[in-house]
């Protein structure tokens, strides 16, 4: 008999768990169980890039810059090109040591070359080497990497979504139970959570200024982003792992690759994960066979508990006006944007100035290595990560479909996206194929099954 995983069981309004905030009281771990103790046997904390595009760079610099002592001492990606740009970036910046002193990239840099790794097993070559890793890949391989780092006893750094269907959110969820188990460290970039703009709204919310939160309305409203064209002699394979961000088995879709930071905000501050959803969506901008698979536009209705509803927006459309926020009603006043609280008058509760914050994308990276340099196990983000790629790929689900689909059928759907992923070479298909013409299938409401 198939297990169902339903969270909500022990999730009600009162007793959803705020995640990307610190445990109430850091646990101190004895030497034998930190992460090795360091790989080094010194106090260096040993770090490993996995997946080396812009993302996991800019990731690799962060951590790099958080104040601990700290070496990046090993690189994996599919691509050599890729790593060896990333690798020149991280070593050309400056950076501050563990005593504030100002140095140079090659001194807080040490990758040789017999430590640079490529291809789809060059992830199982990092992790022997490194007390923490960053998983910075397209979001497909993340279930993988993740469970491969849980296993082998690191500290964790993975950028969102943690998945793209149901039967990866559910091995995150597994692994997840097992770097509890060993008390990992995992932070996951749903970057809100460390933004001081959005834990003091939240707050505040949550202690009940503006009432009970009956309705949000969420939005990633954008132009798009890049399009790589396709090369000559490139194979289908590599043209889709190049081009990464237009087909679902590596992206899920921009409503769960960038929308999962507003449909999280949503759950962040309604305190519950939603029951079902039900919406549109298509493609009529970015309609191209470079465009891949996925829709550009959805719009989703998300039901949770009680009747509220969670009204979601996110579209690539050029030459349209961007929205990317989150606001909601409660029964005393609203909350029209991140930062502000209105009473039911338009009486201004709160308005918050960030402008002298710190980077939300610092703060994540500065936390998760104090923890580590002190011996601490404080931040447990991977739960949370998977709920939240979860509610993006339901809303995903119901628009590819025309259908309601529900929380469960999202959950403990069979449909995986990119079978033989965990042992995929450059000699496998591609998990999509195109047509004659050269363009691919696209979803069509009312006949795509989604499960």
């Amino acid at each position: 008999m198939k297990e169902t995983h339903n969270p909500k069981s022990s999730l009600d309004r009162r007793g959803f768990i705020k995640a990307g905030t610190l445990a109430t009281g850091a646990i101190l771990l004895p030497d034998w169980m930190q992460a090795s103790h360091h790989i080094s046997g010194d106090d260096t904390i040993k770090i490993g890039l996995i997946g080396c595009g812009g993302r996991g760079t800019g990731a690799a610099v962060q951590a790099l810059s958080s104040g601990q002592n700290v070496k990046l001492v090993a690189m994996a990606d599919a691509f050599r090109d890729r790593l060896d740009k990333s690798f020149e970036n991280i070593a050309s910046q400056n950076y501050k040591d563990a005593k504030g002193k100002k140095v140079s990239g090659d001194q807080m840099v040490n990758v040789p070359e017999e430590q640079k790794f490529i291809g789809f097993d060059a992830y199982q070559k990092v992790l022997p080497l490194v007390d923490v890793v960053i998983l910075a890949t397209p979001p497909g391989f993340r279930p993988i990497h993740f469970e491969a780092a849980v296993n082998a006893g690191k500290h964790v750094f993975m950028e969102k979504p943690v998945a793209v269907d149901g039967p990866g959110v559910r091995r995150v969820l597994e692994s997840a139970k097992v770097a509890k188990e060993k008390k990992l460290n995992v932070v996951v970039g749903l970057q809100r959570h460390y933004q001081k703009e959005y834990t003091e709204w939240v707050d505040r919310i949550h202690q009940g200024e503006i009432g009970d939160i009956t309705t949000a309305r969420v939005y990633w409203n954008s132009g798009g982003v890049w399009v790589r064209e396709r090369e000559e002699d490139q194979s289908e394979l590599e043209y889709q792992m190049r081009n990464w961000y237009y087909f679902n088995w590596l992206c899920g879709d921009h409503i769960t690759e960038q929308h999962i930071h507003n449909l999280d905000v949503g759950n962040w501050v309604m305190k519950a994960y939603p029951e079902k959803a039900y919406g549109m969506g298509g493609r009529r901008m970015r309609n191209g066979k470079d465009h891949g698979e996925i829709f550009d536009h959805h719009f989703v209705e998300f039901t949770y508990p009680d009747d509220r509803v969670m009204i979601s927006q996110c579209r690539h459309w050029q030459n349209t006006p961007n929205r990317v926020t989150e606001s909601f009603i409660g029964t005393k006043g609203t909350a029209p944007r991140p930062g502000r609280l209105l009473d039911a008058n338009g009486k201004r509760l709160m308005r918050y100035n960030a402008k002298k914050d710190e980077s939300p994308y610092q703060i994540e990276h500065n936390v998760l290595f104090e923890a580590i340099a002190k011996g601490e196990y404080k931040f447990a983000d991977a739960e949370n990560g998977a709920y939240a790629s979860l509610t993006s790929i339901m809303g995903r689900m119901a628009t590819y479909s025309g259908e309601v689909v529900s929380w469960e059928q999202a959950l403990n759907s069979e449909m995986i996206l990119a079978p033989g992923l965990d042992n995929m070479s450059w000699n496998s298909d591609a998990p999509v194929q195109p047509k004659e013409d050269g363009s691919y299938h696209v979803p069509v409401p009312g006949v795509t099954k989604v499960y």
